[in-house]
């Protein structure tokens, strides 16, 4: 199977050659994720209305859809870190996965697999000769990792390593009062980290899908700058 699902990456590069925005969204999914909110709402909830509407939104615009390629790692759950989806444009996948809360906060073994995948995925587009815009990792937790300190010192300072060499670009989100931002601050030294608002995760993920939506028609190596006033929908700033 393993085999197969290469194969077919490859021949997906090959009959669409259009210019990649990979985006790897890193989420927790550890139990503490299901305690309800304001209003009776759940954390593991409203970030599964988020993501679909990620995948709707975008699927919807006819360049994204066919450049926009979008894997899904989870920490906690039932198997620790879990490969949801690998790398897939949206117009093989238009309805996104849907998530459970529970277990730990393996937040560390997540991020390594993240960037494992990335550079994966980026040999493969310099192998079928497909043009590529740099990467984007969104990490979101509403924690604290329960990883090893020394495995945690890896993760951080792979990432920031391919921040500073600007090979990725990376949005760490703390979800609620308890995330630990002062972690979370490490893996980006250029936009930090920043707190969701509330529950605000379908305005997260709307202004994501808008901001891959103007890169897929920008491009390749053309700097992209964001606008910061608009993470004020999302924002606790």
């Amino acid at each position: 199977m393993k085999n197969s699902s290469r194969i077919f990456a490859q021949d997906d590069l090959v009959s669409n050659p259009t210019a990649r925005v990979p985006v790897c969204l890193v989420l927790d999914v550890s139990g503490s994720m299901a305690k309800a909110e304001g209003q009776g709402r759940s954390a593991i909830a409203e970030l599964n209305r988020g993501v679909k509407l990620f995948y709707r939104q975008t699927a919807a615009d006819e360049i994204a859809r066919y450049s926009a390629e979008v894997a899904v790692v989870t920490f906690g759950g039932s198997s620790t870190v879990q490969v949801v989806s690998d790398f897939k444009t949206l117009d093989e996948n238009e309805t996104g996965p849907e998530f459970q809360a529970a277990g730990n906060t393996p937040m560390a073994e997540a991020v390594l697999q993240a960037l494992k995948m990335l550079d994966e995925r980026k040999n493969k587009y310099k192998e079928s000769g497909v043009d590529y815009f740099q990467p984007w990792l969104v990490l979101m937790t509403d924690g604290i990792p329960t990883s090893d300190p020394g495995l945690l010192a890896e993760a951080i300072g792979r990432t920031v390593e391919q921040v500073n060499a600007r090979k990725i670009t990376v949005f760490p989100i703390g979800i609620g009062s308890e995330a630990d931002l002062s972690i979370l601050r490490r893996f980006s030294p250029k936009y930090g980290a920043m707190r969701l608002k509330g529950l605000n995760f379908c305005e997260f993920f709307a202004w994501l899908s808008q901001s891959v939506s103007r890169t897929s028609q920008s491009m390749p190596g053309e700097r992209i700058e964001l606008d910061e006033s608009e993470f004020v929908s999302w924002a606790d700033i």
